[in-house]
């Protein structure tokens, strides 16, 4: 447990080799240059009272609460704006200081709402805090005169209320949103008495730009932006940091608490991957955890036509057992397998994984992983000899040239894409690659040089001609190459790249961007300074994947753009923890840390540890998993907290897969679509019940801590464990912190990593492989040499995907996120986050509409050679002629039914980036829709049966 308050220094701490002495109220303090007087006084254990300033947001100035006096200056300057000197004497209580700021505070009392007793904010309110801190006894001008105290609410926004009566009009909220978040939705309207915060244009926060991150809220000092839920039950009483269980950057989070009951989220400030800042869904989008759809019971049936019956967990587990022995009796030991999750901690996969391996005999053990960053664990491997990215999120911060290829951060990645925004305000320099215009082409004080808006399936193309301006141009860094790279293979791909056939004009035709373009981004992107790369789903869900991030890899090293801060590869990893799933062992070649199952020396050392003989085979793939249920050779499934069904592509594919198997054993927190194909079913826990670890998208480990109880009474890792024993191997853990210990002894990279270094430090980054209480890991990877000894350049052939576009299928779908939702939705449904996105709709150009009479909002089917859906059409300047795009987060739209089972070369990642489909009115749901209109009564009505039973 740790205090609700934070220290708040006023301003942002300052960097410099250069310090100054100075005297603040007769103590000397010396401090970088820079130095707000403010923070220097507050670095003195001297508090100076304030209203607009705080230490997230650069000084303002406004409230001349903080005023000083310093010794040979005239007037009483504000501490916050002010820099230190050497030598500069400054006084902070004096009697003229004590009188300007009771005056100052009582003019902001004269026009405020005194309900403080039955105020949302009533103790946590700084202005009153700074009422009693000024001494403020009366109000000498009365509460008779012009007031704002009957300004109406804005009460739209589903987690926060706007209270106008209460602004004190400090700017904190409007400054956060353009410092901090940098959406510019908030604006001070009016001059004078008449000045007050408006969202957009005098708009309601929920009709304007707002995406409520809650940085305005976190900001306010006063009870105007207020959380709902801090009005319904009151402040809190005490927090515990944990981590968002959202996307991979891994926010840090204080769970804010009565008892064991959460009433708020706030992004702590000392969170290495969010310094304080958070997005809609980390901040507000947590409710899940409580929703009256969580199962709470185990539950088995014979058959996946019979009801469920709930059991014990015992019974349960026993049920499991008998029933994957008899399977492998019959059919062999690598007749089952499992899929471990990537919304899961460290501690649970890895304790999966080993259960697998260690009880079950076998390899037969693939993540989620697979269908989303399986190519950049093949691609950075085999160029760089590590598979994760190479930087840290604040290395974005020294980058002169950032380039996002098939990524979209402010969706995807929101807290970090609110970084990349505010380095690109400051200067650097934007290439976007992406078939659909995302934010980042354009939006408020943020303009891409160059949006190559390439045709779906042709990364690779594109990324070659870039590499060929670079190498025809003479822009490689020689120096760099000679080096660090192998130069027999830099001279192999020196000369594959030159040629004509991977030249921009060449390439233009089937590219669709502009040689000029390429060209001028190439240039850019070598000679403009440090460059950077940041790339998400849209570069490895293709059937060229892996190519792409070779390609990615090659061009980085042409250009020596990589090994310090503000260059790099950077992968944006979609899940809370896709990057720890993949380095605890879940893909079926590798053990933990990546190392192979055929390595002897690696694999004798899991054996001593485990006390068991393990394959030295690669077992299968989620994608051989479905092949081999349909021929019968595979029969039992162990699905830990994955939605198989919603995710994966070629619905009827994985479904019939599904329904050809003797045994699906489900651990999830909701009966979800893959839980209709399963005879067992384990209830999950929320991250707020889980204890353990995350590592995001720059290998950063952060602890998970247990806010509140298990809801379901059992931790998710006894599961694995009580099934392994039950299986004939077992296992058992009296603590999380002991499967972390056995991960650090079996891991070279974790070598270093432990629960109490966690505790100690707030977080480590792998490779951590000192015990030294300042071995914090490795920020930059690849700073003196890659991890391979010398880089590797990979030749990268373009092949065009065997998806092509046909008359009957004469458009492209390409598939991604929404800010509101995560995944497959099963969290973000069961929030007010519905409300911003209540259903996926297919964005489709003006042009393409017109030709098929489609108006905006009409509903319209979807249809590829796998499948058909029908959605609402809107038509949209994002996308190109010939293009299409939708989300997937609501399972009743069944986006997957219409991906293919094209994959990736190298790793059979899913080709969901580029399916040939057809769109054309309807106003009849598909096949698909009404069989999950049938499941879905029936799920609801399990949910509502488990809530009457818990109550």
């Amino acid at each position: 447990m740790t205090l609700i308050h934070e220290t708040d220094y006023g301003t942002p701490a300052r960097v410099s080799e250069t310090l100054v002495t100075l005297e603040i109220d007769g103590r000397s303090i010396t401090v970088p240059e820079g130095t707000s007087v403010m923070r220097a006084a507050m670095d003195a254990g001297i508090t100076v009272p304030k209203l607009c300033a705080t230490d997230s947001l650069e000084p303002f100035g406004s409230c001349r609460l903080c005023a000083v006096e310093i010794e040979g200056r005239r007037g009483t300057p504000a501490s916050c704006t002010t820099p230190v000197a050497p030598g500069m004497k400054v006084h902070t209580q004096t009697d003229k200081l004590a009188k300007l700021r009771r005056g100052v505070m009582e003019l902001y009392i004269s026009d405020h709402p005194l309900d403080c007793l039955t105020c949302a904010a009533n103790g946590d309110c700084e202005l009153q805090d700074m009422a009693g801190a000024v001494g403020l006894r009366n109000v000498r001008y009365g509460f008779d005169g012009e007031n704002h105290r009957a300004a109406a609410k804005d009460e739209s926004n589903p987690y926060f209320t706007f209270d106008a009566s209460k602004c004190i009009v400090c700017s904190r909220c409007v400054r956060a949103c353009q410092e901090t978040q940098g959406t510019f939705a908030l604006t001070i309207d009016g001059r004078g008495f008449a000045s007050s915060v408006s969202p957009g244009a005098k708009e309601s926060f929920m009709d304007s730009e707002c995406v409520s991150c809650g940085a305005c809220v976190q900001a306010c000092p006063t009870a105007t932006l207020t959380e709902k839920s801090i009005i319904e039950h009151g402040q809190p009483e005490h927090s515990v940091i944990t981590t968002c269980a959202y996307c991979g950057v891994g926010c840090s989070f204080k769970a804010e608490l009565q008892g064991t009951t959460v009433v708020r989220m706030t992004p702590w400030k000392d969170g290495g991957a969010n310094e304080g800042h958070s997005c809609v869904k980390g901040r507000f989008a947590w409710g899940y955890a409580t929703h009256k759809d969580r199962i709470m019971k185990p539950m088995v049936r014979e058959k996946i036509t019979d009801p469920w019956r709930e059991v014990s967990w015992e019974e349960a587990v026993a049920y499991a057992a008998e029933r994957l022995k008899a399977v492998q009796a019959k059919y062999g030991r690598g007749s089952i397998g499992g899929i471990t999750s990537s919304r899961c901690t460290n501690e649970e996969v890895y304790v999966v994984q080993k259960m697998i391996r260690a009880a079950f005999g076998t390899n037969n053990i693939d993540t989620c992983a697979r269908v989303c960053h399986s190519p950049t664990g093949y691609g950075l491997s085999q160029t760089f000899g590590t598979s994760a990215g190479t930087q840290d999120f604040k290395s974005v911060d020294k980058s002169d040239v950032i380039l996002v290829i098939g990524a979209n951060p402010t969706d995807g990645h929101p807290v970090f894409g609110s970084r990349m925004k505010k380095r690109l305000r400051a200067g650097a320099k934007l290439i976007v690659i992406d078939p659909r215009r995302i934010d980042l082409v354009r939006s408020p004080h943020v303009q891409a040089e160059y949006h190559l808006q390439l045709q779906p399936g042709t990364n690779v193309a594109v990324v070659n001609a870039i590499a060929h301006t670079i190498v025809t141009e003479g822009l490689v860094n020689r120096s760099f190459v000679e080096e660090r790279c192998d130069p027999k293979e830099f001279a192999k791909w020196e000369a594959f790249i030159a040629e004509h056939r991977n030249s921009p004009e060449y390439l233009e035709s089937r590219t669709g961007v502009p040689a000029d373009q390429v060209r001028a981004a190439a240039r850019l992107y070598a000679t403009g300074g440090n460059a950077a790369i940041y790339y998400g789903l849209g570069v490895t869900e293709h059937s060229q994947g892996s190519s792409t991030v070779m390609a990615i890899a090659n061009l980085a090293m042409a250009t020596g753009n990589i090994g310090r801060e503000g260059v790099g590869v950077n992968p944006l990893r979609g899940q809370n923890n896709v990057q720890g799933s993949c380095d605890m062992g879940s893909f079926p070649h590798e053990l933990p840390g990546y190392r192979h199952v055929s390595d002897d020396a690696v694999r004798h050392e899991f054996e001593a540890a485990w006390g068991v003989t393990l394959d030295p085979e690669p077992g299968l793939r989620i994608p051989n998993m479905f092949d081999s249920a349909h021929d019968g050779s595979f029969r039992g499934l162990f699905v830990q907290g994955e939605d198989i069904v919603q995710s994966d592509p070629n619905t009827n594919h994985v479904t019939s897969a599904l329904e050809s198997l003797d045994i699906v054993i489900v651990q999830d927190l909701f009966l979800n679509e893959t839980a209709a194909f399963a005879h067992v079913f384990f209830p999950g826990t929320s991250f707020l019940e889980k204890d353990g670890t995350f590592t995001n998208a720059e290998r950063r480990i952060n602890r998970v801590r247990k806010a509140m109880p298990s809801k379901v009474g059992k931790d998710e890792h006894w599961v694995a464990c009580a099934l392994a024993t039950a299986m004939g191997y077992p296992m058992h853990y009296e603590t999380t912190a002991q499967i972390m210990d056995e991960i650090a002894r079996l891991t070279p990279t974790f070598r270093g990593v432990s629960f109490e270094k966690l505790d100690r430090v707030g977080s480590v980054q792998w490779p951590c492989t000192g015990f030294e209480d300042d071995d914090t890991g490795m920020a930059i990877m690849h700073g003196e040499s890659f991890a391979r000894g010398l880089g590797r350049f990979v030749i990268t052939e373009y092949v065009p995907t065997d998806e092509r576009t046909t008359r009957m299928y004469p458009l492209v779908l390409t598939t991604g996120r929404i800010l509101a939702h995560y995944n497959v939705g099963a969290q973000t449904r069961r929030t007010a986050n519905v409300a911003w996105h209540p259903e996926d709709v297919l964005e489709i150009n003006a042009v393409d509409a017109e030709i098929r009479g489609v108006k905006d909002g009409d509903m319209v089917s979807l249809a590829s050679r796998m499948g058909a859906t029908t959605l609402r059409a809107v038509i949209s300047d994002r996308m190109p002629a010939g293009v299409v795009y939708t989300t997937f987060h609501h399972p009743v739209t069944g986006a997957n039914v219409i991906t293919t089972e094209n994959s990736d070369w190298a790793t059979n990642c899913p080709e969901y980036k580029v399916t040939a489909v057809q769109v054309a009115r309807s106003n009849q749901p598909s096949d698909w829709q009404v069989d999950y209109a049938k499941n879905d009564v029936e799920r609801k009505r399990i949910a509502a049966a488990n809530v009457i039973a818990a109550e």
